[in-house]
């Protein structure tokens, strides 16, 4: 399996064009099989199904597409600050994930969690990077009760290239969040085990959405990837990049699961 060392862009033939429905779609576009030059910078006027992803600490994520949109997982004030992103979100109103504190420059802040009964919903374009959420509950520290809506996946969509980050994933999902999600081609995915839910279960999530590729975070120590690629069973593949940056192109994503490791020990 190989994955890209720089961005190659691979065109759409005809614009393709990021509609009103907040969901991934389950349908491919058609290719052209032209190959542009390998620099990220020469898709400005078109909309690429191609994203550049850094691993910026805990389960943050810096995301810059081709036409230079910016966003940041689970902005908190310290992963990724400086960034200067257009797009933040936070997935959950706690303290690691998310901060009233926003740096100078965030056109769009989105939060993640339900006021009182009225559920998040969000479904932001900013030229070639579309954003929504769907909304999922949290079970409550210290009693185990459940709090209604209070986290989101985040989908991050260009082109047909669709990425999701499950934010503070508690629970499986339904068939109607899955509808909800669309069709995933990337999976970021917290496997701490404890904070959010079991990685059995975490991995049955993972079998639940298919995607083509994981991107492992919100977790501490190596072992903590060992246990969980145990409980994926087989058929997969584990990649390891020297580098904390990887590149996302629609018609070079591997046919079999990878696990892609950028995120080192997880939790900085």
């Amino acid at each position: 399996m190989r994955l890209p060392s720089a961005i190659i862009a691979f065109v759409l033939c005809g614009l393709f064009a990021i509609g009103a429905e907040a969901r991934c779609n389950k349908n491919v576009a058609e290719w052209r099989s032209g190959v542009l030059p390998a620099r990220f910078e020469l898709a400005q006027e078109k909309t690429v199904s191609a994203m550049r992803v850094t691993f910026v600490g805990h389960s943050s994520f810096l995301i810059e597409t081709p036409q230079g949109v910016r966003a940041i997982t689970d902005y908190n004030g310290f992963n990724g600050f400086g960034k200067r992103p257009d797009i933040v979100t936070m997935n959950n109103a706690h303290s690691t994930h998310f901060t009233d504190d926003v740096e100078h420059g965030v056109t769009h802040v989105l939060r993640g969690w339900a006021q009182g009964r009225v559920e998040a919903r969000h479904n932001v374009t900013m030229k070639d990077l579309h954003v929504f959420n769907v909304p999922t509950n949290v079970r409550e520290w210290g009693d185990g009760s459940t709090r209604f809506s209070g986290n989101s996946i985040f989908v991050f969509r260009v082109g047909d290239l669709c990425v999701a980050h499950l934010g503070h994933l508690h629970h499986r999902l339904t068939k109607e969040h899955l509808e909800d999600l669309g069709r995933i081609d990337v999976l970021m995915t917290p496997i701490d085990g404890g904070y959010t839910m079991g990685q059995p279960f975490m991995a049955e999530v993972v079998k639940q959405i298919q995607p083509r590729i994981v991107l492992p975070m919100h977790y501490w120590g190596p072992h903590a990837i060992d246990r969980f690629l145990g409980y994926l069973g087989d058929g997969y593949e584990v990649v390891r990049p020297n580098s904390r940056t990887m590149d996302l192109v629609k018609a070079d994503l591997p046919e079999t699961l990878t696990i892609v490791i950028i995120g080192g020990y997880g939790g900085d």
